[in-house]
């Protein structure tokens, strides 16, 4: 078991734009839960007891969710970057706070139910440096795989990749001698450089489950639309009540229709006659009468009029 976690919370979101104007990517709602949560709820099924999250963009929103310091009763410390130190820097960043122990790594932007426990299981087993979630999602290949041993990524050393990295990893602290402090450094370079050297990284294929990588519009309506649709959840979100298709004071007239997947959410409003299909509303936003949304997203507290598709508002 492993009792310490990163969160990387500190992209700038830029393919979700406009969205990420209001909210930092890992606090996007789904279906009223912030996406972080969901990384959070995972990694405490897996045994996860304390958590550090980097942030960047929009930080005052991650300290607001945080502001009594925890997540259902698990420490969690909030760890701001002024300026942007991508993965690996991120993580030499927080090597004051991870102590001498392995820790899991897991991308803010992650929605999963792969499960964790054999990544841990064959970190320990195999006495790797890194071990890393892996998958054969058809969308990259740049992991090469030998067995359970990755020997290389991105063409470094000339191998063909075969699957592709899944956005969770475990680590030993040995990582941190190898990333210089307070430098913007991605922790691909650094772990091709260690198989070059000889180190022991690890793979394991996690083929089960789903897995939403949520970087686009389309991937965020997308995920939306399974759970709603195809009724997933993911078992280690525990609450009954969640999804929240439409929350408790928002206010849809009778003679609205909501189709296909939706998610209405609260203070908002939809008005008479209008008709909202495959569409997100954030809290507080306003559809007027006889308008007609499709395949849109809606922010915080936004009014929108009319007939629009395929729109962020």
């Amino acid at each position: 078991m492993i009792a310490q976690a990163f969160i990387l919370g500190a992209g700038l979101g830029t393919r979700l734009r406009p969205l990420t104007e209001d909210l930092p990517k890992p606090l996007i709602p789904i279906f009223q839960k912030p996406l972080i949560t969901f990384p959070l709820d995972h990694l405490i099924e897996a045994g996860v007891k304390s958590f550090i999250i980097n942030t960047h963009h929009l930080a005052s929103a991650f300290q607001n969710l945080f502001a009594e310091g925890n997540y259902r009763g698990h420490p969690v410390r909030l760890i701001h970057e002024p300026a942007i130190l991508g993965t690996g820097g991120g993580i030499k960043n927080v090597e004051p706070f991870l102590g001498g122990e392995s820790f899991l790594v897991y991308s803010g932007d992650l929605l999963t139910d792969i499960d964790i426990a054999p990544l841990v299981e064959e970190h320990f087993r195999a006495g790797n440096d890194v071990t890393l979630a892996l998958r054969r999602d058809g969308l990259s290949t740049d992991v090469a795989i030998e067995g359970n041993r990755v020997v290389d990524i991105a063409n470094s050393h000339g191998r063909a990749g075969q699957v592709d990295f899944a956005g969770v990893s475990v680590w030993k602290p040995a990582i941190f001698q190898r990333i210089p402090p307070g430098q913007s450094r991605s922790f691909i370079p650094i772990l091709t450089e260690w198989i070059g050297e000889g180190g022991k990284i690890g793979g394991v294929v996690l083929e089960k489950g789903k897995w939403f990588n949520i970087g686009s519009r389309r991937e965020y309506l997308e995920v939306h639309r399974t759970i709603q649709e195809e009724r997933w959840k993911p078992d280690y979100v525990k609450s009954a009540a969640w999804p929240v298709t439409i929350a408790s004071d928002a206010e849809v007239d009778p003679t609205a229709s909501l189709s296909g997947f939706y998610s209405i959410g609260a203070r908002c409003r939809v008005g008479a006659g209008a008709k909202v299909e495959n569409t997100i509303l954030w809290p507080g936003a306003q559809i007027a009468s006889r308008s007609y949304l499709r395949n849109c997203i809606v922010r915080s507290d936004r009014k929108t009029a009319g007939e629009l598709s395929d729109s962020d508002i």
